[in-house]
Protein backbone atom coordinates (compact mmCIF):
# COMPACT_ATOMS: atom_id res chain seq x y z
CA UNK A 1 0.00 0.00 0.00
CA UNK A 2 2.85 2.35 0.86
CA UNK A 3 4.51 1.66 -2.50
CA UNK A 4 1.25 2.54 -4.33
CA UNK A 5 0.97 5.89 -2.50
CA UNK A 6 4.64 6.62 -3.24
CA UNK A 7 4.16 5.83 -6.93
CA UNK A 8 1.06 8.04 -7.02
CA UNK A 9 2.98 10.90 -5.39
CA UNK A 10 5.66 10.95 -8.15
CA UNK A 11 3.44 10.16 -11.14
CA UNK A 12 3.51 13.86 -12.30
CA UNK A 13 7.15 13.57 -13.27
CA UNK A 14 6.53 10.69 -15.66
CA UNK A 15 6.00 11.68 -19.37
CA UNK A 16 3.14 9.20 -19.81
CA UNK A 17 1.12 11.10 -17.19
CA UNK A 18 0.95 14.15 -19.47
CA UNK A 19 0.52 12.23 -22.71
CA UNK A 20 -2.79 11.00 -21.31
CA UNK A 21 -3.75 14.50 -20.12
CA UNK A 22 -3.11 16.98 -23.02
CA UNK A 23 -4.56 19.97 -21.16
CA UNK A 24 -2.08 19.57 -18.36
CA UNK A 25 0.69 19.12 -20.90
CA UNK A 26 -0.31 22.41 -22.50
CA UNK A 27 -0.33 24.14 -19.10
CA UNK A 28 3.12 22.74 -18.34
CA UNK A 29 4.42 23.99 -21.68
CA UNK A 30 2.98 27.45 -21.09
CA UNK A 31 4.52 27.54 -17.63
CA UNK A 32 7.88 26.56 -19.11
CA UNK A 33 7.68 29.31 -21.74
CA UNK A 34 6.75 31.93 -19.14
CA UNK A 35 9.61 30.93 -16.86
CA UNK A 36 12.03 31.00 -19.79
CA UNK A 37 10.87 34.44 -20.85
CA UNK A 38 11.19 35.66 -17.29
CA UNK A 39 14.71 34.29 -17.03
CA UNK A 40 15.91 35.85 -20.30
CA UNK A 41 14.18 39.11 -19.53
CA UNK A 42 16.05 39.18 -16.24
CA UNK A 43 19.31 38.48 -18.04
CA UNK A 44 18.58 41.27 -20.50
CA UNK A 45 17.87 43.72 -17.69
CA UNK A 46 21.10 42.76 -15.94
CA UNK A 47 23.05 43.17 -19.17
CA UNK A 48 21.45 46.54 -19.90
CA UNK A 49 22.15 47.63 -16.33
CA UNK A 50 25.80 46.67 -16.67
CA UNK A 51 26.06 48.57 -19.94
CA UNK A 52 24.43 51.62 -18.37
CA UNK A 53 26.79 51.48 -15.40
CA UNK A 54 29.74 51.19 -17.80
CA UNK A 55 28.48 54.19 -19.76
CA UNK A 56 28.02 56.25 -16.60
CA UNK A 57 31.50 55.32 -15.40
CA UNK A 58 32.91 56.41 -18.75
CA UNK A 59 30.99 59.68 -18.49
CA UNK A 60 32.31 60.20 -14.97
CA UNK A 61 35.85 59.59 -16.24
CA UNK A 62 35.24 62.10 -19.02
CA UNK A 63 33.98 64.74 -16.58
CA UNK A 64 36.96 64.17 -14.30
CA UNK A 65 39.24 64.62 -17.31
CA UNK A 66 37.51 67.89 -18.16
CA UNK A 67 37.99 69.12 -14.59
CA UNK A 68 41.69 68.19 -14.77
CA UNK A 69 42.02 70.10 -18.04
CA UNK A 70 40.23 73.09 -16.54
CA UNK A 71 42.50 73.09 -13.51
CA UNK A 72 45.55 72.67 -15.73
CA UNK A 73 44.56 75.67 -17.79
CA UNK A 74 43.67 77.84 -14.81
CA UNK A 75 46.89 77.09 -12.97
CA UNK A 76 47.20 78.34 -9.41
CA UNK A 77 43.69 79.81 -9.25
CA UNK A 78 42.13 76.71 -10.71
CA UNK A 79 40.88 75.21 -7.46
CA UNK A 80 39.03 78.37 -6.44
CA UNK A 81 37.39 78.98 -9.80
CA UNK A 82 36.41 75.36 -10.33
CA UNK A 83 34.86 75.38 -6.87
CA UNK A 84 32.95 78.56 -7.64
CA UNK A 85 31.58 77.23 -10.94
CA UNK A 86 28.92 75.28 -9.04
CA UNK A 87 27.89 78.42 -7.14
CA UNK A 88 27.34 80.65 -10.14
CA UNK A 89 25.35 80.27 -13.34
CA UNK A 90 27.24 83.11 -15.04
CA UNK A 91 29.37 82.23 -18.04
CA UNK A 92 33.01 82.73 -17.16
CA UNK A 93 35.42 83.88 -19.84
CA UNK A 94 38.98 83.03 -18.95
CA UNK A 95 41.74 85.00 -20.66
CA UNK A 96 44.52 83.12 -22.43
CA UNK A 97 47.92 83.21 -20.75
CA UNK A 98 49.84 86.03 -22.52
CA UNK A 99 53.06 83.99 -22.50
CA UNK A 100 51.27 81.01 -24.03
CA UNK A 101 49.74 83.27 -26.68
CA UNK A 102 53.13 84.71 -27.57
CA UNK A 103 54.80 81.30 -27.77
CA UNK A 104 51.93 79.82 -29.75
CA UNK A 105 52.27 82.62 -32.30
CA UNK A 106 56.01 81.97 -32.55
CA UNK A 107 55.31 78.32 -33.33
CA UNK A 108 52.69 79.33 -35.90
CA UNK A 109 55.23 81.65 -37.53
CA UNK A 110 57.68 78.74 -37.69
CA UNK A 111 55.01 76.64 -39.40
CA UNK A 112 54.40 79.42 -41.91
CA UNK A 113 58.13 79.64 -42.64
CA UNK A 114 58.37 75.88 -43.19
CA UNK A 115 55.18 75.79 -45.27
CA UNK A 116 56.01 78.81 -47.45
CA UNK A 117 59.45 77.37 -48.14
CA UNK A 118 57.83 74.13 -49.28
CA UNK A 119 55.34 76.05 -51.44
CA UNK A 120 58.12 78.09 -53.05
CA UNK A 121 60.67 75.38 -53.73
CA UNK A 122 58.90 71.98 -53.65
CA UNK A 123 55.17 72.48 -54.26
CA UNK A 124 53.36 69.18 -54.82
CA UNK A 125 56.47 67.08 -54.25
CA UNK A 126 57.06 64.85 -51.27
CA UNK A 127 59.84 66.65 -49.45
CA UNK A 128 61.78 69.90 -49.54
CA UNK A 129 65.57 69.95 -49.64
CA UNK A 130 66.15 73.40 -48.12
CA UNK A 131 69.88 73.70 -48.70
CA UNK A 132 69.63 73.12 -52.45
CA UNK A 133 66.13 74.64 -52.65
CA UNK A 134 64.43 71.87 -54.57
CA UNK A 135 61.90 69.12 -54.00
CA UNK A 136 62.26 65.33 -54.10
CA UNK A 137 59.68 62.56 -54.43
CA UNK A 138 60.84 60.15 -51.76
CA UNK A 139 57.31 58.75 -51.26
CA UNK A 140 56.37 58.13 -54.87
CA UNK A 141 55.15 61.64 -55.60
CA UNK A 142 52.15 61.60 -53.26
CA UNK A 143 52.65 65.14 -52.00
CA UNK A 144 53.66 63.76 -48.61
CA UNK A 145 54.58 67.08 -46.97
CA UNK A 146 51.41 68.74 -48.23
CA UNK A 147 49.07 65.97 -47.12
CA UNK A 148 50.92 65.56 -43.82
CA UNK A 149 50.51 69.28 -43.10
CA UNK A 150 46.78 69.64 -43.79
CA UNK A 151 45.52 69.28 -40.23
CA UNK A 152 48.33 71.40 -38.78
CA UNK A 153 47.32 74.25 -41.08
CA UNK A 154 43.69 73.84 -40.06
CA UNK A 155 44.37 73.66 -36.32
CA UNK A 156 46.60 76.77 -36.46
CA UNK A 157 43.91 78.72 -38.29
CA UNK A 158 45.97 79.10 -41.47
CA UNK A 159 42.87 78.89 -43.65
CA UNK A 160 44.26 80.41 -46.86
CA UNK A 161 47.14 77.95 -46.82
CA UNK A 162 44.75 75.09 -46.03
CA UNK A 163 42.48 76.02 -48.94
CA UNK A 164 45.40 76.15 -51.38
CA UNK A 165 46.50 72.68 -50.23
CA UNK A 166 42.92 71.45 -50.54
CA UNK A 167 42.79 72.51 -54.20
CA UNK A 168 45.98 70.58 -54.92
CA UNK A 169 44.53 67.46 -53.28
CA UNK A 170 41.34 67.80 -55.31
CA UNK A 171 42.98 68.44 -58.68
CA UNK A 172 46.48 66.94 -58.61
CA UNK A 173 46.73 64.12 -56.03
CA UNK A 174 46.84 60.84 -57.97
CA UNK A 175 47.52 57.43 -56.44
CA UNK A 176 47.56 55.40 -59.65
CA UNK A 177 51.34 55.14 -59.63
CA UNK A 178 53.67 52.25 -60.43
CA UNK A 179 55.40 52.74 -57.11
CA UNK A 180 56.41 50.29 -54.37
CA UNK A 181 54.93 52.07 -51.36
CA UNK A 182 55.68 51.45 -47.70
CA UNK A 183 52.39 50.33 -46.18
CA UNK A 184 53.38 51.84 -42.85
CA UNK A 185 54.56 55.24 -44.05
CA UNK A 186 51.79 55.69 -46.61
CA UNK A 187 49.14 54.85 -44.04
CA UNK A 188 50.34 57.06 -41.21
CA UNK A 189 51.13 60.06 -43.42
CA UNK A 190 48.73 59.98 -46.36
CA UNK A 191 45.68 58.05 -45.13
CA UNK A 192 45.95 59.57 -41.66
CA UNK A 193 46.49 63.07 -43.04
CA UNK A 194 43.50 62.89 -45.36
CA UNK A 195 41.10 61.49 -42.76
CA UNK A 196 42.18 64.01 -40.15
CA UNK A 197 41.63 66.83 -42.65
CA UNK A 198 38.14 65.40 -43.27
CA UNK A 199 37.32 65.11 -39.58
CA UNK A 200 38.40 68.71 -39.01
CA UNK A 201 36.87 70.32 -42.08
CA UNK A 202 34.03 68.04 -43.18
CA UNK A 203 35.21 68.37 -46.80
CA UNK A 204 34.31 65.13 -48.64
CA UNK A 205 37.21 65.43 -51.10
CA UNK A 206 39.57 64.28 -48.35
CA UNK A 207 37.36 61.28 -47.62
CA UNK A 208 37.22 60.31 -51.29
CA UNK A 209 40.99 60.48 -51.63
CA UNK A 210 41.42 58.47 -48.42
CA UNK A 211 39.17 55.75 -49.83
CA UNK A 212 41.23 55.60 -53.02
CA UNK A 213 44.59 55.11 -51.32
CA UNK A 214 43.15 52.81 -48.64
CA UNK A 215 41.69 50.48 -51.25
CA UNK A 216 45.13 50.29 -52.85
CA UNK A 217 46.80 49.43 -49.53
CA UNK A 218 44.34 46.84 -48.21
CA UNK A 219 45.60 43.85 -50.28
CA UNK A 220 48.83 43.98 -48.25
CA UNK A 221 46.82 42.44 -45.40
CA UNK A 222 45.88 39.35 -47.37
CA UNK A 223 48.42 36.94 -45.90
CA UNK A 224 47.86 33.52 -44.32
CA UNK A 225 48.14 35.03 -40.84
CA UNK A 226 46.64 38.44 -41.51
CA UNK A 227 49.97 40.08 -40.63
CA UNK A 228 50.55 42.51 -43.52
CA UNK A 229 53.41 42.78 -45.96
CA UNK A 230 55.58 45.87 -45.73
CA UNK A 231 55.41 47.04 -49.34
CA UNK A 232 52.72 47.19 -52.01
CA UNK A 233 52.59 48.50 -55.56
CA UNK A 234 49.95 51.22 -55.65
CA UNK A 235 49.04 50.68 -59.31
CA UNK A 236 49.04 46.88 -59.47
CA UNK A 237 48.63 45.58 -55.93
CA UNK A 238 44.83 45.48 -56.13
CA UNK A 239 44.86 43.39 -59.32
CA UNK A 240 45.24 40.21 -57.27
CA UNK A 241 42.15 38.32 -56.07
CA UNK A 242 42.57 38.75 -52.34
CA UNK A 243 40.00 37.57 -49.80
CA UNK A 244 39.70 40.13 -47.03
CA UNK A 245 38.63 38.89 -43.62
CA UNK A 246 39.18 41.90 -41.41
CA UNK A 247 41.85 43.47 -39.25
CA UNK A 248 40.54 41.96 -36.04
CA UNK A 249 41.94 38.53 -37.01
CA UNK A 250 45.42 40.02 -36.76
CA UNK A 251 45.11 40.76 -33.07
CA UNK A 252 43.57 37.30 -32.63
CA UNK A 253 46.68 35.81 -34.25
CA UNK A 254 48.96 37.81 -31.97
CA UNK A 255 46.97 36.74 -28.91
CA UNK A 256 47.66 33.08 -29.72
CA UNK A 257 51.36 33.50 -29.05
CA UNK A 258 51.28 36.61 -26.84
CA UNK A 259 54.24 36.40 -24.43
CA UNK A 260 53.67 36.46 -20.69
CA UNK A 261 55.61 39.72 -20.35
CA UNK A 262 53.67 41.34 -23.19
CA UNK A 263 56.86 42.31 -25.06
CA UNK A 264 56.93 41.55 -28.78
CA UNK A 265 60.01 41.55 -31.00
CA UNK A 266 60.18 43.89 -33.97
CA UNK A 267 59.70 41.17 -36.62
CA UNK A 268 56.62 38.98 -37.08
CA UNK A 269 56.36 36.45 -39.89
CA UNK A 270 53.56 37.41 -42.28
CA UNK A 271 52.86 33.78 -43.24
CA UNK A 272 52.87 32.09 -39.85
CA UNK A 273 52.06 35.10 -37.67
CA UNK A 274 54.80 33.92 -35.30
CA UNK A 275 57.07 36.52 -33.66
CA UNK A 276 60.79 36.11 -34.24
CA UNK A 277 62.12 36.00 -30.70
CA UNK A 278 65.70 36.19 -31.94
CA UNK A 279 65.05 39.75 -33.05
CA UNK A 280 65.24 42.85 -30.89
CA UNK A 281 62.60 43.97 -28.41
CA UNK A 282 62.58 47.77 -28.36
CA UNK A 283 60.30 50.73 -27.77
CA UNK A 284 62.36 52.72 -30.28
CA UNK A 285 63.29 52.42 -33.94
CA UNK A 286 61.61 49.57 -35.86
CA UNK A 287 59.40 48.91 -32.84
CA UNK A 288 56.19 49.42 -34.77
CA UNK A 289 55.27 45.78 -35.17
CA UNK A 290 51.69 46.83 -34.45
CA UNK A 291 51.13 48.74 -37.65
CA UNK A 292 48.74 46.04 -38.82
CA UNK A 293 46.08 47.95 -36.87
CA UNK A 294 46.49 51.06 -39.00
CA UNK A 295 43.65 50.55 -41.42
CA UNK A 296 41.18 50.07 -38.58
CA UNK A 297 40.45 53.78 -38.74
CA UNK A 298 37.53 53.87 -41.09
CA UNK A 299 34.48 52.64 -39.21
CA UNK A 300 33.12 56.12 -38.55
CA UNK A 301 33.60 57.32 -42.13
CA UNK A 302 30.44 55.97 -43.67
CA UNK A 303 31.23 56.62 -47.32
CA UNK A 304 34.25 54.34 -47.54
CA UNK A 305 34.05 51.03 -49.35
CA UNK A 306 32.42 47.91 -47.88
CA UNK A 307 35.84 46.27 -47.76
CA UNK A 308 37.16 48.96 -45.45
CA UNK A 309 34.06 48.90 -43.28
CA UNK A 310 34.44 45.15 -42.87
CA UNK A 311 38.07 45.68 -41.91
CA UNK A 312 36.93 47.86 -39.02
CA UNK A 313 34.22 45.66 -37.53
CA UNK A 314 35.65 45.72 -34.01
CA UNK A 315 38.07 48.64 -34.08
CA UNK A 316 37.86 52.14 -35.55
CA UNK A 317 39.90 55.10 -36.65
CA UNK A 318 43.17 54.33 -34.92
CA UNK A 319 46.75 54.97 -35.86
CA UNK A 320 49.38 55.41 -33.20
CA UNK A 321 53.02 54.98 -32.37
CA UNK A 322 54.22 51.40 -31.85
CA UNK A 323 52.29 48.23 -31.19
CA UNK A 324 51.97 49.07 -27.51
CA UNK A 325 50.43 52.46 -28.06
CA UNK A 326 48.07 50.92 -30.62
CA UNK A 327 46.68 48.67 -27.91
CA UNK A 328 46.01 51.60 -25.60
CA UNK A 329 44.55 53.91 -28.23
CA UNK A 330 42.23 51.29 -29.72
CA UNK A 331 40.80 51.01 -26.22
CA UNK A 332 40.48 54.80 -25.95
CA UNK A 333 39.09 55.09 -29.48
CA UNK A 334 36.45 52.48 -28.68
CA UNK A 335 35.31 54.50 -25.66
CA UNK A 336 36.76 51.91 -23.29
CA UNK A 337 33.80 49.60 -23.83
CA UNK A 338 33.64 45.85 -23.28
CA UNK A 339 34.23 45.11 -26.96
CA UNK A 340 37.70 46.66 -26.80
CA UNK A 341 38.58 45.63 -23.26
CA UNK A 342 41.06 42.99 -24.44
CA UNK A 343 43.25 45.70 -25.96
CA UNK A 344 43.55 47.42 -22.61
CA UNK A 345 44.33 44.11 -20.93
CA UNK A 346 47.06 43.31 -23.45
CA UNK A 347 48.47 46.82 -23.01
CA UNK A 348 48.63 46.43 -19.23
CA UNK A 349 50.44 43.11 -19.66
CA UNK A 350 52.95 44.85 -21.93
CA UNK A 351 53.45 47.65 -19.42
CA UNK A 352 54.41 45.09 -16.80
CA UNK A 353 56.95 43.83 -19.31
CA UNK A 354 58.18 47.38 -19.85
CA UNK A 355 58.90 47.67 -16.13
CA UNK A 356 61.37 44.80 -16.51
CA UNK A 357 63.33 46.90 -19.02
CA UNK A 358 63.55 50.04 -16.86
CA UNK A 359 66.92 50.96 -15.38
CA UNK A 360 68.52 54.03 -13.75
CA UNK A 361 71.87 55.63 -14.44
CA UNK A 362 74.59 56.65 -12.04
CA UNK A 363 75.30 59.13 -10.69
CA UNK A 364 72.25 61.19 -11.77
CA UNK A 365 69.55 58.49 -11.66
CA UNK A 366 68.15 59.12 -15.12
CA UNK A 367 65.47 56.53 -15.84
CA UNK A 368 65.73 54.79 -19.22
CA UNK A 369 64.32 51.81 -21.14
CA UNK A 370 66.71 49.06 -22.21
CA UNK A 371 66.56 47.09 -25.43
CA UNK A 372 66.34 43.31 -25.18
CA UNK A 373 68.02 40.71 -27.39
CA UNK A 374 67.15 37.20 -26.30
CA UNK A 375 67.97 37.08 -22.59
CA UNK A 376 70.42 39.95 -22.66
CA UNK A 377 69.70 43.64 -22.12
CA UNK A 378 71.39 46.50 -23.94
CA UNK A 379 71.75 49.82 -22.12
CA UNK A 380 70.59 51.80 -25.12
CA UNK A 381 67.52 53.96 -25.67
CA UNK A 382 66.35 55.67 -28.87
CA UNK A 383 64.88 59.16 -28.88
CA UNK A 384 61.99 57.50 -30.71
CA UNK A 385 61.15 55.73 -27.43
CA UNK A 386 60.40 59.14 -25.92
CA UNK A 387 56.77 58.69 -26.96
CA UNK A 388 56.49 56.35 -23.95
CA UNK A 389 56.04 59.05 -21.26
CA UNK A 390 53.04 60.43 -23.12
CA UNK A 391 51.61 56.95 -23.61
CA UNK A 392 51.98 56.14 -19.92
CA UNK A 393 50.34 59.42 -18.93
CA UNK A 394 47.42 58.70 -21.24
CA UNK A 395 47.04 55.13 -19.98
CA UNK A 396 47.59 55.80 -16.28
CA UNK A 397 44.00 56.95 -15.73
CA UNK A 398 42.63 53.50 -16.51
CA UNK A 399 44.45 52.01 -13.51
CA UNK A 400 43.61 51.88 -9.83
CA UNK A 401 44.87 54.97 -7.94
CA UNK A 402 47.98 53.14 -6.73
CA UNK A 403 49.02 51.88 -10.16
CA UNK A 404 48.00 55.15 -11.79
CA UNK A 405 50.45 57.00 -9.56
CA UNK A 406 53.18 54.44 -10.26
CA UNK A 407 52.93 54.75 -14.03
CA UNK A 408 52.48 58.52 -13.99
CA UNK A 409 55.62 58.77 -11.86
CA UNK A 410 57.49 56.62 -14.39
CA UNK A 411 56.20 58.86 -17.19
CA UNK A 412 57.60 61.92 -15.44
CA UNK A 413 60.98 60.26 -14.85
CA UNK A 414 61.30 59.16 -18.48
CA UNK A 415 60.28 62.63 -19.71
CA UNK A 416 63.11 64.13 -17.64
CA UNK A 417 65.54 61.73 -19.28
CA UNK A 418 64.25 62.57 -22.76
CA UNK A 419 64.53 66.30 -22.07
CA UNK A 420 68.13 65.73 -21.03
CA UNK A 421 68.78 63.97 -24.34
CA UNK A 422 68.45 67.53 -25.66
CA UNK A 423 70.20 69.35 -22.86
CA UNK A 424 73.27 67.08 -22.92
CA UNK A 425 74.52 68.24 -26.34
CA UNK A 426 76.19 71.52 -27.39
CA UNK A 427 73.32 72.35 -29.76
CA UNK A 428 70.63 71.43 -27.16
CA UNK A 429 69.12 69.08 -29.76
CA UNK A 430 68.89 65.34 -29.10
CA UNK A 431 70.81 62.67 -30.94
CA UNK A 432 69.10 59.64 -32.46
CA UNK A 433 69.99 57.31 -29.59
CA UNK A 434 71.88 57.20 -26.31
CA UNK A 435 74.00 54.71 -24.38
CA UNK A 436 74.18 54.44 -20.61
CA UNK A 437 77.32 53.37 -18.81
CA UNK A 438 77.88 53.00 -15.10
CA UNK A 439 79.08 56.25 -13.59
CA UNK A 440 78.73 58.18 -16.84
CA UNK A 441 74.96 58.74 -17.13
CA UNK A 442 74.20 59.15 -20.85
CA UNK A 443 76.31 59.53 -23.98
CA UNK A 444 75.02 60.18 -27.48
CA UNK A 445 75.36 57.26 -29.88
CA UNK A 446 74.09 58.06 -33.37
CA UNK A 447 74.52 61.82 -33.33
CA UNK A 448 72.13 63.10 -35.98
CA UNK A 449 68.86 64.92 -35.33
CA UNK A 450 66.14 64.83 -37.97
CA UNK A 451 63.57 67.13 -36.33
CA UNK A 452 61.79 64.33 -34.45
CA UNK A 453 58.64 65.00 -32.37
CA UNK A 454 58.52 62.26 -29.72
CA UNK A 455 59.81 64.25 -26.75
CA UNK A 456 57.60 67.30 -27.32
CA UNK A 457 54.68 64.91 -27.87
CA UNK A 458 55.15 63.52 -24.36
CA UNK A 459 55.63 66.99 -22.89
CA UNK A 460 52.27 68.00 -24.34
CA UNK A 461 50.55 64.98 -22.79
CA UNK A 462 52.17 65.50 -19.40
CA UNK A 463 51.33 69.19 -19.33
CA UNK A 464 47.69 68.48 -20.09
CA UNK A 465 47.40 65.76 -17.45
CA UNK A 466 49.37 67.47 -14.67
CA UNK A 467 49.02 71.21 -15.33
CA UNK A 468 52.73 71.56 -14.52
CA UNK A 469 54.08 74.44 -16.60
CA UNK A 470 57.60 73.03 -16.31
CA UNK A 471 56.76 70.84 -19.31
CA UNK A 472 55.90 73.96 -21.28
CA UNK A 473 59.27 75.48 -20.36
CA UNK A 474 61.09 72.36 -21.52
CA UNK A 475 59.18 72.41 -24.79
CA UNK A 476 59.97 76.09 -25.31
CA UNK A 477 63.68 75.40 -24.80
CA UNK A 478 63.55 72.63 -27.41
CA UNK A 479 61.72 74.92 -29.85
CA UNK A 480 64.36 77.61 -29.40
CA UNK A 481 67.09 75.07 -30.12
CA UNK A 482 65.35 74.15 -33.38
CA UNK A 483 65.09 77.84 -34.26
CA UNK A 484 68.77 78.41 -33.56
CA UNK A 485 70.23 75.33 -35.23
CA UNK A 486 67.73 74.08 -37.82
CA UNK A 487 66.14 77.19 -39.31
CA UNK A 488 67.59 78.57 -42.51
CA UNK A 489 66.19 81.03 -45.05
CA UNK A 490 64.58 78.28 -47.13
CA UNK A 491 63.03 76.12 -44.43
CA UNK A 492 64.20 73.83 -41.64
CA UNK A 493 66.89 71.16 -41.79
CA UNK A 494 68.09 68.38 -39.52
CA UNK A 495 71.57 68.10 -38.12
CA UNK A 496 74.18 65.59 -39.25
CA UNK A 497 75.83 65.95 -35.86
CA UNK A 498 74.27 67.45 -32.73
CA UNK A 499 77.74 68.07 -31.34
CA UNK A 500 79.05 70.20 -34.20
CA UNK A 501 75.79 71.55 -35.56
CA UNK A 502 76.56 70.42 -39.13
CA UNK A 503 73.34 70.57 -41.16
CA UNK A 504 71.71 68.07 -43.50
CA UNK A 505 69.52 68.86 -46.52
CA UNK A 506 66.03 67.59 -45.69
CA UNK A 507 62.91 69.04 -44.10
CA UNK A 508 61.10 65.96 -42.82
CA UNK A 509 57.34 65.89 -43.39
CA UNK A 510 56.77 65.02 -39.74
CA UNK A 511 58.37 68.29 -38.64
CA UNK A 512 55.26 70.06 -39.95
CA UNK A 513 52.84 67.24 -39.15
CA UNK A 514 54.03 66.44 -35.63
CA UNK A 515 56.80 68.50 -34.07
CA UNK A 516 55.31 71.92 -34.75
CA UNK A 517 51.75 70.71 -34.09
CA UNK A 518 52.61 69.27 -30.68
CA UNK A 519 54.51 72.44 -29.79
CA UNK A 520 51.51 74.54 -30.81
CA UNK A 521 49.18 72.40 -28.69
CA UNK A 522 51.65 72.59 -25.78
CA UNK A 523 50.91 76.32 -25.62
CA UNK A 524 47.18 76.07 -26.40
CA UNK A 525 44.24 75.52 -24.02
CA UNK A 526 43.56 71.80 -23.42
CA UNK A 527 40.20 72.10 -25.19
CA UNK A 528 41.96 72.62 -28.53
CA UNK A 529 41.87 69.05 -29.89
CA UNK A 530 40.56 67.77 -26.57
CA UNK A 531 41.55 64.28 -25.46
CA UNK A 532 37.85 63.64 -24.79
CA UNK A 533 37.05 64.05 -28.50
CA UNK A 534 40.21 63.15 -30.39
CA UNK A 535 42.94 60.55 -30.51
CA UNK A 536 46.24 61.03 -32.34
CA UNK A 537 47.79 58.61 -34.80
CA UNK A 538 51.52 58.03 -34.99
CA UNK A 539 51.93 61.00 -37.32
CA UNK A 540 50.01 63.28 -34.90
CA UNK A 541 46.88 63.27 -37.05
CA UNK A 542 43.87 63.74 -34.72
CA UNK A 543 40.86 61.51 -35.47
CA UNK A 544 37.48 61.68 -33.80
CA UNK A 545 36.63 59.21 -31.04
CA UNK A 546 33.57 56.96 -31.38
CA UNK A 547 30.43 58.61 -29.90
CA UNK A 548 29.65 57.81 -26.28
CA UNK A 549 26.88 55.31 -27.05
CA UNK A 550 29.43 53.04 -28.71
CA UNK A 551 27.93 53.40 -32.18
CA UNK A 552 29.83 54.65 -35.16
CA UNK A 553 29.45 58.22 -36.33
CA UNK A 554 27.24 57.03 -39.16
CA UNK A 555 25.04 54.95 -36.86
CA UNK A 556 24.77 57.62 -34.19
CA UNK A 557 23.69 60.41 -36.53
CA UNK A 558 23.69 60.20 -40.31
CA UNK A 559 23.56 63.98 -40.41
CA UNK A 560 26.55 64.43 -38.13
CA UNK A 561 29.29 66.50 -39.72
CA UNK A 562 32.84 66.94 -38.43
CA UNK A 563 33.36 70.25 -36.69
CA UNK A 564 36.43 72.42 -36.11
CA UNK A 565 38.08 71.95 -32.70
CA UNK A 566 36.21 73.77 -29.96
CA UNK A 567 37.92 76.54 -28.04
CA UNK A 568 38.25 76.72 -24.29
CA UNK A 569 34.98 76.83 -22.43
CA UNK A 570 33.08 76.59 -25.62
CA UNK A 571 56.81 56.07 -33.36
CA UNK A 572 57.09 54.89 -35.13
CA UNK A 573 59.71 53.10 -37.16
CA UNK A 574 62.75 55.07 -38.24
CA UNK A 575 62.01 57.69 -40.86
CA UNK A 576 64.51 57.83 -43.67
Amino acid sequence: MARVRSASRWRWIHPSYYLKRPKRLALLFIAFVLVSFGFWDRQTLVREHEEEVSMLNSKLSELRSQVRELKAYLGDVGEDIVGNLSKSSEKITIPDDPIDVERREKVKEAMLHAWNSYVKYAWGQDELQPQTRNGVNSFGGLGATLVDSLDTLHIMGLHDEFQKAREWVANSLNFNKDYEASVFETTIRVVGGLLSAYDLSGDKIFLEKAQDIADRLLPAWDTPSGIPYNVINLAHGNAHNFGWTGVERVITQIQKTYPSDGLLPIFINSHSGTPSYRSTITFGAMGDSGYFLMLSMYRGHCDLSDMILQAATDLKELLCCSFYEYLLKVWVQGNKTESVKHYREMWETSMQGLLSLVRKTTPSSFTYICEKNGDSLSDKMDELACFVPGMLALGSFGYSPENAEKFMSLAKELAWTCYNFYQSTPTKLAGENYFFNSGEDMSVGTSWNILRPETVESLMYLWRFTGNKTYQEWGWNIFQAFEKNSRIDSGYVGLKDVNTGAKDNKMQTFFLAETLKYLYLLFSPPSVISFDEWVFNTEAHPLRIVPRNGKTVAEADTKLKPKPPSRFLGRKQGHE
